[in-house]
């Protein structure tokens, strides 16, 4: 019983260390305790009885807030001070009020910078709040802080104190960051910079990995680098750094042997209709203001006239002179200061320079061509099927899309076969194909198969739009204008995220093609 008795006291004996009370602190910022100095402060404690007794009933919250003693409580009765605040305070006063401070804060211009030089009659200054951590960068100071703060007898005793409101965006501190921009744009610098290293590093081995150099490619180039990384993932570079320059000279002399062999055959009866066709089809590519340089028309006739003379089994077809372009901006960056290379004035490149350019854009041109070469055989097969499977994809991932479409009589050969012949080099601008192909050659047959799934991703994309046009014409003409001007980097990636969800799923499970 004794012990029954202990328990059931226990609480009773507590109740004057409960959390709130007021304890006096002695260490650091106290002399040490002297019980003939601080004899004031000792209070005989009640004795507690050895033996149980039936406690008096008294309720929890009673004992509890007789027993506390709150640290913020200042000695006022906070009900008083609200029915107080009730009786002399009505709507149309605080709506005045507020209105009034709303107009002086509108009406305050940006806070002055403070001088550097204090003038000596203004008071000690008192320490500064620490920085908040997050992103909400408004200083207010506490009504507590300032009263733990302000000595007695300081300046803050003949000011009254009130509640600080939050501060309009006018007087907002910013702290290290005067636009907000600014951080952004520096965070992604870091990182491009941080991108950039990594590729510098991979790159600047002996023998560069490729399937490290892959990954890495996967969420885009850093443009210092990406002629090189094209070279390689293309395999027109070998991955050992020592046999790269005995490669490129090797790869460039073959080249304009080519070009010395066949070039002059391009007005003999055989070729001369392959010849006319290049001719006409170069001035329709874009970018005009880079093609229509004399320098570059050039180029690109002897580029794709050599191809045809050596690929017999396909020859030119239209198309393949869009996908020149890319190779040859990317490594025209490479010696051009201009930061748009589109409108880059081709005169002004050294003329081995454009050399190399033209040789380099060559083979890798035709290792491009040498995995998608179906594409442009006798009735071109390959877009053939590939047209048939993104029908049967869509029809898979959106059955809506596919149905809308082919109520209104829409076949998909009437927009797709361009996204397939022209590798969607028509349908976006030329900095977004640039992105788009860093993630191709980093794809395993990414030009040949990815491009598929990228297809149906880019289609269902615009599900909305093709959804609102109930008309055969209106949908065709929407399907082959698609607004994508504006596009950038990051439309691009979320493109080739979708893109990839789709292949995780459909790639290796040739069943779910079908019903």
């Amino acid at each position: 019983m004794a012990s029954d008795g202990t328990r059931k006291q226990f609480w009773k004996r507590s109740n004057s260390k409960v959390p709130g009370s007021i304890q006096h602190v002695y260490g650091a910022q106290h002399p040490p305790f002297d019980p003939l100095l601080h004899g004031t402060l000792l209070k005989a404690a009640p004795k507690v009885p050895t033996t149980p007794v039936k406690a008096k009933r008294v309720s929890t919250f009673q004992e509890f807030e007789s027993n506390t003693s709150d640290a913020w409580d200042a000695g006022e009765d906070d009900d008083e001070l609200l029915a107080m605040a009730a009786e002399s305070l009505n709507s149309a006063v605080v709506m005045e009020t507020a209105h009034r401070v709303l107009r002086n804060h509108s009406q305050r211009g940006p806070p002055p910078a403070r001088e550097a030089a204090e003038p000596e009659q203004t008071p000690e200054p008192s320490p500064e709040p620490p920085v908040v951590p997050s992103g909400d960068l408004r200083l207010v100071k506490s009504v507590s802080e300032s009263h733990a703060s302000s000595p007695p007898g300081s300046a803050s005793a003949t000011v009254p104190l009130r509640r600080s409101p939050s501060l309009p965006s006018s007087a907002t501190v910013t702290l290290g960051v005067s636009d907000p921009s600014a951080l952004s744009s520096s965070a992604l610098s870091e990182r491009d910079a941080s991108r950039l290293d990594k590729f510098r590093q991979l790159l600047g081995g002996p023998n560069t990995d490729l399937e490290e150099l892959r990954k890495l490619s996967w969420s885009g180039v850093p443009k210092p680098v990406r002629a090189v990384t094209w070279k390689l993932l293309s395999g027109y570079l070998p991955a050992n750094v020592d046999r790269r320059p005995a490669t490129l000279q090797r790869k460039q002399k073959e080249y304009f042997a080519f070009i010395d062999h066949y070039y002059d055959s391009r007005n003999d009866e055989v070729h001369q209709d392959t010849y006319r066709q290049i001719h006409i089809d170069i001035p329709r590519m874009s970018p005009e203001a880079l093609v229509l340089q004399p320098k570059v028309t050039e180029i690109f006739e002897r580029i794709l006239f050599i191809w045809a003379i050596r690929h017999p089994a396909s020859g030119y077809v239209q198309g393949m002179n869009d996908l020149v372009i890319p190779f040859f901006v990317v490594f025209l960056c490479e010696h051009t200061d201009d930061e748009d290379v589109d409108t880059a004035d081709v005169s002004r490149v050294p003329e081995d320079v454009l050399r190399n350019v033209e040789a380099d854009t060559y083979w890798c041109l035709s290792r491009l061509l040498d995995g998608i070469q179906d594409n442009y055989t006798f009735a071109q097969p390959g877009i053939q099927m590939k047209v048939k499977m993104l029908e049967e994809l869509v029809r898979r991932i959106d059955e809506q899309v596919h149905r809308h479409l082919d109520q209104h009589e829409v076949r998909y050969l009437q927009f797709a076969f361009r996204w397939m012949n022209n590798l969607l080099m028509r349908e976006v601008p030329l900095r977004c194909t640039i992105r788009l192909w860093d993630t191709y050659q980093s794809e395993p047959e990414g030009f040949a198969h990815f491009h598929l799934y990228v297809c149906a991703a880019f289609l269902v994309r615009w599900r909305k739009e093709i959804l609102e046009e109930k008309d055969f014409q209106e949908l065709l003409l929407f399907l082959q204008n698609l607004p994508t001007a504006h596009w950038g980097d990051e439309d691009i990636s979320l493109l080739l995220a979708e893109a990839y969800r789709l292949k995780f799923a459909f790639a290796d499970a040739p069943n779910h093609y079908k019903k």
